[in-house]
């Protein structure tokens, strides 16, 4: 909807599913970061020349970027780091910020808005759009023990410590 109107929708996401490897779940910091950039100029280096196999864009594809249109539109996140399922959403976001500060961020730019599933899609000859990928969010993270990391039960505890920090695409 916010896609397609503009309409931003107030939404929050508890345990939401993260459709990655969780690189989070990595102790080492140095083996995290190295297969995050791995991972970000692979991306955007097969977005770079499948732009250019086909052609570049017409100009209604460069006016419009579903990424960009979905930017201003911040969802709350409920996350636990201990979840397999969505603890990558903390890292996906912090890589972003991570790469601007070493000076690479065109590259994450141009990668963070690709996904491993749009470029299989398109080489099979389906268009499609990444929209499942979130732009900007507002991370809650559970900072607090849980037994059930992705059970929805842990956040109605009076006890939580959270961390809180607000992710926005720019």
């Amino acid at each position: 909807m916010v896609q397609y109107t503009g309409t931003h929708l107030e939404t929050y996401l508890f345990n939401p599913p993260f459709i990655s490897p969780a690189i989070e779940m990595i102790k080492n910091e140095k083996v995290k970061f190295g297969l995050r950039i791995a991972k970000s100029v692979m991306k955007a280096g097969v977005a770079k020349a499948a732009a250019k196999y086909r052609g570049g864009h017409s100009k209604a594809q460069e006016n419009y970027d579903p990424f960009i249109v979905l930017s201003s539109w911040i969802p709350y996140l409920f996350i636990n780091p201990s979840d397999l399922i969505c603890s990558e959403y903390f890292g996906y976001f912090e890589h972003r910020e991570k790469m601007e500060k070493i000076g690479a961020g065109k590259i994450e730019k141009l990668a963070t808005k690709h996904s491993v599933g749009k470029f299989v899609s398109s080489a099979m000859g389906i268009d499609s759009e990444a929209t499942h990928l979130i732009p900007s969010a507002y991370l809650s993270i559970n900072c607090s023990s849980s037994d059930e990391a992705h059970g929805i039960n842990q956040w109605w505890k009076l006890d939580l410590e959270f961390k809180y920090k607000l992710y926005q695409y720019k």
